[in-house]
């Protein structure tokens, strides 16, 4: 196996000491022209590539940022960490994710591996078993080490950090208060997210929006099976005009149960969901859905990660929330 050359071996090849080939390389106006010529053709002959961790220690950074991502197969998340590299990239930096499968063990493991000093900077969003246990101790000893520390869309908890995500409890608030303008009266709530920070706020702007004689409309289960039976419940003995839909999984399920006991789109009953805009436009009928701008949280996290780290921002931490809206499709037509 062909092994990379070092500085050492250039300078030795070039009898020259490896400060000289250093600052060669650097164009550093100390080293002659002639010097500075010989040194980059002879590495650039032996394809030399400069070692990222060595060059960093010099300031004490390795120039690696750690993002923790919860659910790998969530479309959501794949664009969030798309917005992180961009910006990451423009910096020079390297990102290396790491990926919790909504675990506190796994997620408690990836945070003690980070204080050994990988990565100058950390971006999370919280594991939905960490949520269920309260347990965050692990994510406070990262804070303690001085590492800097963004929550990203997972943000409604009380820890001295950065956060990034949407106004979940807006987001529902305003698409209830639409529906109703539009007279609509009957307009329930699906949910597998309901134990969880966003799912509670999405529940709670919903609760907000009703009014006085509104009967509040619930289908709330992680468990996919009662989902689906609370959620047939509201549709056909309840008859709600519309559902409101906190999260992929309840977005499906209630446009399949619509489409298996013969509920027309939106004719009889109209959906806005949390669902990727691309596969909200396919479907047929296309259904509406909040635009939570992934790309955006993920660059916007990045890009305050990077004012922390550099120390450009030494002020209060910030809650930075992205505007949403609600794209109106085929299933919300009136």
């Amino acid at each position: 196996m062909k092994t990379r050359i070092t500085l050492k071996e250039l300078a030795k090849l070039l009898n020259v000491s490896v400060s000289t080939v250093s600052k060669a390389l650097n164009d550093s106006p100390e080293i002659s022209p002639k010097t500075i010529e010989r040194v980059k053709e002879l590495a650039a002959l032996h394809k030399y590539r400069p070692n990222p961790t060595a060059v960093n220690l010099k300031s004490s950074k390795s120039g690696t940022i750690g993002v923790l991502i919860p659910n790998i197969a969530n479309s959501f998340f794949a664009k969030v960490l798309s917005g992180m590299e961009a910006r990451a990239q423009r910096e020079g930096l390297q990102v290396i994710t790491y990926i919790s499968n909504e675990s506190h063990d796994r997620e408690k493991q990836i945070s003690e591996m980070l204080t050994a000093g990988f990565v100058d900077g950390v971006l999370i969003a919280i594991a939905e078993e960490t949520q269920r246990k309260k347990d965050f101790e692990h994510i406070r000893n990262i804070i303690q080490y001085d590492i800097p520390v963004v929550l990203y869309d997972r943000i409604d908890f009380d820890m001295p950090v950065d956060k990034v995500g949407i106004d979940d409890i807006k987001v529902f608030y305003d698409a209830t208060r639409d529906l109703q303008n539009k007279g609509l009266k009957k307009i329930g709530l699906a949910t597998s997210v309901h134990h969880m920070g966003v799912g509670k706020a999405r529940i709670e702007g919903y609760k907000n929006a009703l009014r006085e004689d509104d009967t509040f409309y619930l289908a709330n289960s992680a468990n996919l099976e009662s989902l689906k039976e609370k959620t047939l419940k509201m549709l056909l003995e309840d008859k709600v005009e519309a559902v409101l839909c906190s999260d992929f999984d309840s977005t499906m399920l209630t446009y399949r149960l619509a489409y298996e006991n013969g509920l027309r789109i939106p004719e009889d009953l109209k959906i806005i969901g949390f669902i990727r805009g691309g596969l909200a436009k396919y479907l047929t009928p296309s259904v509406s859905f909040v635009d939570q701008s992934p790309d955006k949280i993920g660059a916007k996290a990045m890009d305050i990660l990077i004012s922390r780290i550099n120390k450009k921002n030494t002020g209060p931490k910030e809650k930075i929330l992205i505007a949403t809206e609600v794209v109106h499709y085929e299933s919300t037509q009136f």
